[in-house]
């Protein structure tokens, strides 16, 4: 793999991490499209924790009022009573799902990781997500206003994202909309919900680096590590300005077009 194709694979992760429009999705795809060369484990992995720096870059004063106020409230035995404090408790929550059936299926959903066809599916199920998460919107629930039934199911709706394809963010933003969320708090809170899930695979991605042996120069490695984290950082500004202003149709049309075209160039090949 040469230096570009590394630098190409951190800014497909760092962009697609947070965009919906799958990362996964994109990392699977987008060597088969284009014949490039598959990243090994190390690579990966550093991508991955390239992605979790730039989600802690962005959200550290958040999460610096989230843990106070979560601890606060431990000290005053009253976990509920500040806005900070119940969205920590919600983040947690809203997490479950995902740990607890990715780890139970883990097997499972790693074999799909194998596939470009899955992939191509998952992004035409993203792009459903979009579409019908537009229709439902009513703009009315702030994120003061968040319940943990809200979180719950948004949550729940996270689980869609561990098949290649079916974009995190797509779906719990899209989840937040239907519960009644404007699109800027909910794709706030996809962020936020998604932060232990992303923490998790950057930890695990971390693991396996340290039992991995790298098969690419280490320029190559720090590169591509970089790259992740920078875009990834810009990619969640764009995002959370782009959604004040505009709706998330133009990413389900992107999705239909690179899901739907890649399943028909494999039906004609």
């Amino acid at each position: 793999m040469s230096l570009l194709e590394a630098i190409i694979i951190g800014i497909i992760q760092g962009a697609t991490e947070f965009l919906p429009i799958s990362s996964d999705g994109h990392l699977v795809l987008v060597p088969a499209i284009f014949n490039l060369s598959q990243p090994d484990l190390v690579l990966i992995g550093l991508v991955h924790a390239g992605t979790l720096v730039a989600i802690v870059s962005y959200f550290w004063r958040d999460l610096v009022d989230i843990i106070r106020a979560v601890i606060n409230g431990l000290l005053k035995r009253d976990p509920m009573g500040e806005v900070n404090s119940r969205i920590g408790w919600f983040m947690l929550l809203g997490s479950l799902p995902a740990a607890v059936i990715g780890l139970t299926l883990i097997d499972f959903f790693e074999a799909q990781f194998e596939s470009p066809v899955v992939a191509a599916f998952g992004l035409l199920v993203t792009a459903a997500f979009l579409i019908v998460g537009e229709r439902l919107l009513t703009g009315r629930k702030s994120l003061e206003q968040l319940t943990w039934i809200d979180a719950l199911i948004i949550g729940m709706f996270q689980v869609l994202a561990l098949l290649p394809g079916v974009s995190r963010s797509g779906t719990t933003i899209s989840a937040g909309l239907w519960r009644g969320l404007d699109r800027t708090t909910a794709a706030r809170f996809s962020f936020l919900v998604g932060l232990p899930a992303i923490a998790g695979a950057g930890l695990l991605s971390i693991i396996d680096i340290i039992g991995a042996n790298g098969s690419l120069p280490t320029g190559h490695y720090i590169a591509a590590f970089v790259t992740a984290a920078v875009v990834g950082y810009l990619c969640i500004a764009f995002l959370l300005n782009w959604v004040k202003r505009h709706s998330l149709l133009p990413f389900a049309v992107y999705c239909i077009v690179l899901g739907g075209g890649y399943l028909l160039y494999t039906a004609l090949a």
